[in-house]
């Protein structure tokens, strides 16, 4: 529960400037939604992967999103503190991603 919210957070934050395209929001909250399905459907194997591989794909996703539309340097003032939530959610979905797997195992995965 406190990925999905440490995530949504820095999401939000993230998306509060005009840099990020939408495509960035629509990715991470489908993930967070996931993350959700996860958390009430404790018993399920299916939820939790779910919720890997897009926590996974979003890493990738984020990538491409904060390298193709980081703005150039006479913009960065405007949207420092967008792109340095965008960036941190990015570094913190590595160890996300171990918990989850960790879950996952707890749950019977193989």
């Amino acid at each position: 529960q406190a990925i999905i919210l440490v995530h949504w957070l820095l999401t939000v934050w993230g998306c509060m400037n005009y840099m990020l395209p939408a495509s960035y929001a629509w990715g991470n909250f489908s993930v967070l939604a996931l993350g959700i399905w996860a958390i009430v459907q404790r018993d399920s194997v299916d939820a939790i992967v779910m919720f890997l591989t897009g926590l996974l794909l979003t890493v990738l996703t984020d990538i491409i999103h904060i390298s193709v539309f980081y703005p150039p340097n006479n913009y960065l003032t405007d949207a420092i503190g967008s792109i340095g939530m965008a960036i941190f959610s990015l570094l913190l979905k590595p160890v996300s991603c171990y918990l989850v797997y960790r879950m996952y195992r707890e749950r019977g995965g193989e």
